[in-house]
């Protein structure tokens, strides 16, 4: 679970916000049965590896989201919106893999990827706003907080054994973002957090479209909430995007090295235009298109033939 601030502002301005977060996501866990298992507070966005027992994701995080705001803009006099839209979702399978452990180690380490502190001279648990330290200091550790499942995954136990093998782990990795040239490209497995809607292997994936479609079958559009119909229609256009890189012969490496505003993704853009209503910003991300400036005049282009033709008649094949 990410959110950012509005227009990438800060969602917090001092420790006292940081602090008034936490004990906002305290209650929020107390009111939903939530149960985290790792956490950071970064300076415009935050990150949580999110478990709900109960069906109560959409009203769980308005409550969280909206009651910080609150707060947050009566201590610091200011009003109107602090975060950007809606928070992104990443389904995590929780059965296989060591898909906790992979996303809990990105969250952990987000302070150092940003350099927040000395990564040479200092250790991670120095950077106080995160559930790192917590990991390693069970007296101070709220009761909303898991360390189990992700240390688990490594077949170690929250005792002081297994809590000094995982923070030699996590310091070990520290050093090597220290030495590494892009910190964001360390672990290739971050990609897919960062771009993916899912964490798991492809019978996962598969397991979730279905159990999307089979929730839409039958049923119009306007029987579900906008956040239904909305996650609905990223689900698909995530897969379409997907047909569309495979008509083109393109991988989602070979995506990261065209031009933001060539041919090929606009084709592929088109196509999600097409047949999902997702918003502009998500293809925009999503392709790794920029700004995405002239999208709509673009998208003109191609249908008109006047851009991109050869791309475009393949990608329109995949509807006809």
């Amino acid at each position: 679970m990410m959110c950012r601030g509005n227009g990438g502002e800060p969602i917090f301005w001092s420790d006292a916000d940081r602090e008034l977060f936490i004990k906002t996501l305290d209650e929020a866990c107390g009111r939903c049965g939530w149960r985290i298992h790792a956490f950071v507070l970064m300076g415009n966005h935050y990150h949580l590896l999110l478990e709900t027992p109960e069906a109560n994701l959409v009203a769980g995080m308005k409550w969280l989201q909206g009651t910080y705001t609150q707060r947050f803009n009566s201590r610091n006099k200011r009003w109107g919106h602090l975060f950007q839209g809606r928070y992104k979702a990443l389904v995590i399978d929780g059965d296989s893999g060591a898909y906790f452990s992979t996303v809990a180690g990105y969250i952990h380490l987000n302070p150092a990827r940003a350099k927040l502190f000395d990564l040479q001279a200092e250790n991670l648990e120095s950077y106080c706003w995160s559930s790192y330290p917590l990991y390693l200091d069970p007296a101070k550790r709220p009761e909303w907080l898991c360390v189990d499942r992700v240390l688990g995954e490594f077949q170690w136990l929250d005792d002081s054994s297994g809590r000094k093998q995982y923070r030699e782990y996590m310091q070990s990795r520290v050093l090597e973002l220290a030495c590494c040239d892009d910190p964001s490209e360390y672990d290739v497995r971050w990609k897919s957090i960062r771009r993916g809607w899912f964490l798991g292997d492809d019978a996962f994936g598969k397991a979730l479209l279905g159990r999307i479609d089979d929730a839409m079958a039958g049923k119009q559009r306007s029987s579900f909430s906008g956040e239904q119909v909305r996650s609905h229609d990223e689900v698909e256009a995530e897969r379409l995007v997907r047909r569309g890189l495979a008509a083109l012969g393109l991988t989602e490496e070979s995506l990261d090295l065209l031009k933001k505003n060539c041919p090929e993704k606009y084709a592929v853009a088109w196509l999600v235009r097409r047949q999902t209503c997702v918003r502009n910003d998500w293809i925009v991300h999503r392709l790794s298109m920029g700004k995405g400036t002239n999208f709509a005049t673009f998208l003109k282009r191609m249908e008109e033939g006047n851009f991109g033709a050869e791309y475009f008649y393949q990608i329109k094949k995949l509807i006809e």
